[in-house]
């Protein structure tokens, strides 16, 4: 796909977009054709980097011994320790209240099969389970590629909704961002862009636009 025909869709779905009082986001919907979902290998489940970021927060939980935590403090929005996470059970609730608005998670290796069986019910649909990272290793520059870090899954439908930046982000930026994504997607599909069957941009409240694709 080229900058300028994403930059063009882009330009028209910001400006069809009536001005609203928050940041709204906006994402990228590309369809599939001629993929068999129904094979579980053949589902879209990538995390990929965005070059410009996301325009916006994104929340960090760690789930770590004090060791760890003292190296990533300041840098993530959430700590879990193994006491906090072994009560987490006991308040179902507001566990799926934190987990719903954290983005990712990293956890300390010894800790995963506890975390898997205390939180992998609530986690695992949300596909928020956390990257493991061995106790010797520094999360902190894991955290910062997550700050950029967007989600691509397709699930069972042939749809998949990716989010490239916000309205208040420069254009050029964002269209960087989603020539990232649909690459990214192309690569994992086994025709490439021949299994494409459209692509839409849109802002949060705004319309759809279509995307000229070959």
């Amino acid at each position: 796909m080229e900058s300028e025909t994403l930059k063009k869709s882009l330009e028209e779905a910001i400006n069809k977009s009536p001005k609203r009082n928050f940041g709204e986001t906006i994402d990228i919907a590309i369809n599939l054709k001629d993929v068999d979902l129904s094979n579980p290998k053949n589902r879209i489940n990538e995390e990929i980097v965005l070059p410009n970021g996301r325009g916006r927060k994104v929340k960090i939980g760690l789930i770590s011994g004090n060791e760890m935590a003292s190296k990533a403090k300041g840098s993530v929005d959430k700590f879990i320790s193994a006491e906090e996470l072994d009560k987490m059970s006991d308040n179902k609730r507001a566990t799926k209240k934190m987990v719903n608005e954290t983005d990712f998670f990293l956890a300390e290796i010894a800790l995963m099969p506890r975390v898997g069986k205390i939180l992998g019910g609530i986690m695992g649909p949300r596909g928020k389970m956390p990257r493991p990272i061995p106790a010797t290793v520094d999360p902190v520059p894991i955290i910062n590629n997550l700050r950029r870090t967007v989600k691509a899954r397709s699930k069972e439908k042939p749809v998949v909704h990716v989010p490239i930046g916000t309205k208040d982000m420069e254009v050029d930026k964002i269209v960087e961002n989603g020539l990232e994504v649909i690459k990214r997607i192309e690569s994992k599909l086994e025709k490439g862009e021949d299994n494409i069957r459209t692509v839409y941009v849109k802002t949060t409240m705004g319309p759809a636009v279509k995307v000229e694709v070959k």
